[in-house]
């Protein structure tokens, strides 16, 4: 009987949404319902030049690295015995389809229902009836867009309160416990899906298509939130947020699906459908890349949206940035004419925070946000002053499996790229252009990790590229410097900007810290 080992638990993927009956005869016409499509462009240069970059698939690299297998043989699912390691298709359009079901639409508790009796049988292919096998099995979720709202359904309300039909639950196992390790969603609407700044209806058209279906009243029902929330976001206590990784799109422009019409009624902070405020389940780890809802340039099908998911289901290290803002300085001019510290409420400036990170010899990004690509964090002036919480930039996983092969040095090596960007200064609602040029930075650096996790203590060293030299990490963490927390995590801070104490520091300037903890992953 196939071992079941954590971390190589079999893998789910939840495809995303069909909106008309032609899209679902498309979708259920194929094995992998998109799982095993990759790509050969990519657009991460500055300039949206595009280059020739061939991403075979998430299905073909996770056999290729993981060592998994796909699950189809001899025209159907594996008849007999399957391996942990892995990929199955949850078909649920099948139903649906005019022609491999009754064609009749089914809503997302029904969705979440059949999800419940395809991981069970998951589990009886996979263990057979090995009591400590089927003690220890979980599945992976991986889910697009509409596909994570199912598992959501399935985690918060199914394995929760049941589907609703006695026979069936109890058949089933229902409520009682999800058999899910973790989830990984690609460009979800977890907040539902805006255009031009109003949530989708739940009336006519939208309800014909199921549209509704991202309609914040539509989700909290079948999500099984109480009330009327403002937001519907949140895991309510059903799921642990740290073990639900969102991978969110920021690449608007690439995203021609509807005609472009989805596009042009989201604009720029968004992946062409869904805003980047609404891809994120609340408290989960997340990470931003530069893709577009699906096609050519979507985030199944690109390198970096495939990274975050290996190392989110396979790596060895958990890292979490943070930033803490200390101090911002504002040009002299402006301090000269509203009079300086008594006169500051009358300044207001959009401060853009660009966050990029990546791991050594690597092509792609595993987190990026750039006011050029119009995805950098924004706050206000007076949120950055008076703001107390340290701001969450993003987190990333360390993979000891996934390093070049080039590279000879043993240590889990990282790069943090973070400035400050003020395009424009106002007084007292009136732009202010004195001794100012547009998109100004007030802060630029580049910052190099290494984590060496086979020393004793755990060591980890850092880099400033303005000090040390890019690409370099000579400056270990003293140990007096860490902190250790009883998860045995390690937290640690770093001084950026200008120093507090300066008798004249720059204006404008920054002044703050860098907040990385580094936490074990996968046991």
């Amino acid at each position: 009987m196939p071992t079941v080992e954590p971390p190589y638990f079999p893998i789910i993927y939840v495809r995303g949404y069909a909106a008309t009956d032609g899209e679902i005869e498309d979708t259920v016409a194929t094995p992998y319902m998109g799982f095993n499509l990759g790509a050969t462009k990519s657009r991460q240069d500055h300039d949206g030049k595009i280059n020739r970059f061939i991403f075979e698939s998430p299905l073909l690299r996770l056999m290729k690295d993981e060592g998994y297998i796909d699950t189809y043989r001899d025209g159907d699912y594996v008849k007999g015995a399957a391996p942990a390691r892995s990929v199955w298709v949850f078909r649920y359009y099948e139903p649906s389809s005019n022609d491999l079901g009754d064609g009749k639409r089914r809503q997302m508790v029904a969705f979440a229902t059949d999800l419940r009796r395809f991981i069970l049988s998951v589990r009886d292919k996979v263990c057979g009836d090995d009591p400590q096998a089927r003690e220890r099995f979980q599945v992976y979720l991986v889910a697009h867009s509409m596909g994570g709202l199912i598992s959501r359904c399935y985690l918060q309300n199914v394995c929760i309160h049941g589907s609703g039909d006695k026979a069936r639950d109890e058949q089933l196992g229902l409520p009682g416990a999800s058999l899910v390790d973790k989830v990984f969603t690609y460009g979800t609407p977890h907040n539902g899906i805006d255009i031009r700044g109003l949530n989708v209806p739940d009336l006519g058209l939208t309800r014909a298509l199921e549209a509704d279906t991202f309609n914040r009243g539509d989700m909290a029902r079948y999500l099984a939130i109480d009330g009327q929330p403002a937001r519907v976001d949140t895991l309510d206590g059903h799921f642990p947020p740290e073990r639900f990784f969102c991978c969110i799109g920021t690449n608007y422009n690439d995203y021609t699906a509807f005609f472009g019409l989805a596009r042009k009624g989201t604009g720029p902070m968004s992946d062409g459908l869904v805003m980047i405020g609404n891809a994120a389940v609340s408290g989960a780890p997340r990470a931003f890349v530069h893709r577009s809802h699906s096609g050519a340039y979507g985030l199944v099908n690109s390198e970096e949206g495939y990274q975050n998911l290996r190392r989110f289901l396979f790596g060895q290290f958990r890292v979490d940035a943070r930033l803490v803002i200390d101090a911002i300085t504002l040009p002299p001019a402006i301090e000269k004419a509203v009079g300086g510290a008594t006169g500051r409420h009358r300044v207001n400036a959009a401060y853009y925070i660009e966050t990029e990170a990546a791991v050594r010899g690597a092509r792609y990004f595993l987190h990026q946000r750039r006011f050029d690509q119009s995805s950098a964090l924004m706050k206000n002036y007076d949120e950055l002053v008076h703001g107390h919480d340290p701001l969450y930039l993003f987190t990333g996983y360390l993979h000891e499996g996934a390093k070049m092969p080039e590279s000879h040095d043993r240590a889990l090596a990282f790069q943090l790229r973070l400035a400050i960007q003020v395009p424009a200064y106002e007084i007292d609602n009136a732009f202010w252009f004195d001794e100012h040029y547009p998109g100004d930075y007030i802060f630029d650096e580049t910052l190099t990790f290494e984590i060496r996790p086979r020393q004793t203590p755990l060591s980890i060293s850092y880099g400033l590229a303005s000090r040390h030299a890019p690409r370099r990490a000579p400056k270990k963490i003293a140990s007096d410097d860490l902190t250790i927390a009883a998860d045995g995590s390690l937290h640690f801070e770093i001084a950026l900007g200008f120093d507090r104490q300066s008798a004249n520091p720059p204006a404008p300037g920054f002044s703050g810290r860098l907040q990385i903890s580094a936490s074990p992953w996968n046991g």
